[in-house]
């Protein structure tokens, strides 16, 4: 593998800048060409990297090692096909080096082209000091075609090499998950313990496994350990609040949450579980409280606009509900339910010309429940825009055939405009015990005794 260590190539990389500042043609060696390439592709300095190359394959054209830094940075650009010619050329200046045939791998990956690309990983699986890597790479290739059963072997091979290797960890088991073998994967993870008896990620990812079978007592005991472990794994303490929320232990579990919010900077999630214990315990100030803590850390955390939302609006306090309806549509304009709480919102206060723009946004946005096709037709029809709520009838019909909902406000615009026969043909076809129930809608109460 290509490796450089940045400190060693510290002086070098203050020569060539000044080169190109004095335009003063300096000679490097090869092997500090290379440091310099690589410490400006880490640092994503790719135009400097590509000038480094030039100069550097100018003075050491048959240089291997700049040929495949070289070739890096045209695969990073997607430049395959030049990459490859580079390649080929490299595979014959150093035809056993291991980097040549990992980047080719990675070319067919791209190009999705999996089975070749794991042919490519396998010979340079002949020429590595660092089998892990690549056997890691050739499991992903696996995953990627769904060989579970490959990629399974590559990552236990892995985690026999180095069982502190948490990415190949988490890789089996999803590969477990993915075949329904959850009695292995409980198997494999007490071998680790067996190995490492305080490993906290085994002990999470075993507790995680429990909790799936509804094992809670299991699971705790795992998540306990995984504290014992590591006390400030804040995972174990989110995964334990989740568990004692489950089984009704609300003050159990905040005080979990609360630990894991101290630890690291609290989250949003967090403050969302914490305000939902709250809620349940009938702490409703207090849950607000955290609700409103959730979208202060991440505005776009939309489960808090929507019980901040929902709180004023069950409180019937519609001011505040269409205040935060319109802060949640200011940080996440694309989420259609906000603007359809905002349409039902000003629609509560009787302004029905605003509530049409929102519902319409709101459906454009992609949110095509039959509520919000009802609530714009019953604005459209308190102002008597009918021609307008006759077109929407008729786009909502190609979405919900034969809608009773739908059917009855086209009965009620005939009844509107004086056209009784047309009203009773569609009103007729609606079942009487749906008719009546769409009658108790206040908007249409006084059609009551004309129906």
């Amino acid at each position: 593998m290509l490796n450089f260590e940045h400190e060693n190539f510290a002086i070098p990389v203050e020569r060539f800048e000044k080169m190109l500042k004095t335009n003063e043609l300096l000679f490097f060696d090869a092997q500090e060409f290379e440091g310099i390439v690589q410490h400006y592709i880490d640092y994503g300095k790719l135009n400097l990297a590509d000038r480094a190359l030039e100069i550097g394959m100018d003075q050491h054209p048959n240089n291997g090692e700049l040929i495949l830094l070289k070739s890096e940075i045209l695969i990073f650009e997607g430049d395959f096909k030049q990459s490859l010619e580079l390649l080929d050329l490299a595979e014959k200046i150093s035809p056993q080096h291991e980097e040549v045939f990992i980047q080719k791998a990675t070319i067919a990956s791209k190009s999705k082209k999996h089975k070749e690309a794991i042919k490519l990983l396998k010979l340079a699986l002949k020429f590595s000091d660092d089998l892990s890597e690549i056997w890691s790479l050739i499991g992903m290739e696996y995953l990627l075609i769904k060989n579970f059963i490959s990629a399974k072997y590559y990552f236990k091979l892995c985690l026999e090499k180095d069982p502190l290797d948490y990415q190949a960890l988490y890789n089996l088991l999803h590969i477990f998950e993915q075949l329904s073998e959850e009695n292995e994967s409980i198997n494999f993870l007490n071998k680790i313990l067996e190995k490492n008896p305080y490993c906290e990620v085994a002990w999470h990812q075993l507790g995680k496994i429990y909790f799936k079978k509804d094992n809670y007592k299991d699971a705790i005991s795992a998540f306990d350990f995984a504290i014992i472990s590591d006390d400030t794994f804040t995972g174990a303490y989110i995964e334990k609040g989740k568990i004692l929320e489950k089984i009704g232990k609300l003050n159990s579990a905040i005080e979990n949450y609360h630990i894991a919010a101290k630890i690291n900077d609290p989250s949003a999630y967090v403050y969302h579980r914490i305000a939902c214990c709250h809620k349940v315990l009938g702490n409703m100030d207090l849950s607000l409280s955290f609700f409103k803590k959730t979208i202060s850390i991440e505005p776009n955390f939309e489960k808090g606009w929507i019980e901040i939302i929902d709180f004023y609006f069950k409180k019937s306090d519609y001011s505040n509900a269409l205040i935060y309806s319109r802060k949640a549509i200011d940080s996440n304009g694309d989420n259609p339910l906000f603007y359809f709480k905002a349409g039902q919102l000003l629609m509560k206060n009787g302004d029905f010309s605003d509530a049409i723009f929102y519902f319409e946004n709101s459906i454009n946005l992609g949110y095509v429940e039959i509520d919000v096709w009802n609530d714009l037709l019953d604005c459209l029809i308190k102002l008597y825009r009918f021609n307008h709520a006759k077109n929407i009838i008729s786009k909502a019909l190609d979405l919900f055939k034969n809608s009773p909902s739908l059917i009855f406000r086209l009965g009620v615009i005939q009844i509107k405009q004086g056209n009784s026969k047309k009203a009773l043909k569609y009103l007729k076809s609606i079942d009487q015990k749906v008719l009546s129930k769409l009658l108790r809608n206040v908007l249409y109460s006084d059609l009551s005794s004309i129906i």
